[in-house]
């Protein structure tokens, strides 16, 4: 199952989460326009290193089992691209999609 969730920021704009259940697993996205932030699915050294060319902004954190944790959880992990933008390691999920608007 697939469901997708407005977030209106502090700023009055909208980013977009999205949990797809899956067997033993949920993954967990958060996005914008610009780049967006995940669960612990995401490979953030697969990005940094092989996809590198690709330029994306992304952030990473783990233990979080809903979308809201993920808007409040300290990233574990950001891209190149995304510490370029100031994007931090333990910057919290909402803080690093106002930097990717």
């Amino acid at each position: 199952m697939m469901r997708m969730v407005p977030f209106v920021l502090e700023s009055g704009e909208t980013v977009l989460g999205v949990e797809v259940k899956l067997p033993k697993t949920t993954l967990l996205s958060i996005s914008t326009d610009r780049g967006y932030i995940m669960c612990g699915a995401l490979d953030v050294t697969l990005l940094n290193e092989r996809l590198s060319d690709r330029e994306i902004v992304a952030g990473r954190a783990v233990g979080v089992r809903t979308l809201e944790e993920l808007m409040n959880a300290p990233l574990e992990s950001v891209t190149h691209k995304a510490e370029a933008l100031g994007i931090v390691v333990g910057m919290k999920g909402y803080e690093a999609l106002k930097r990717m608007l």
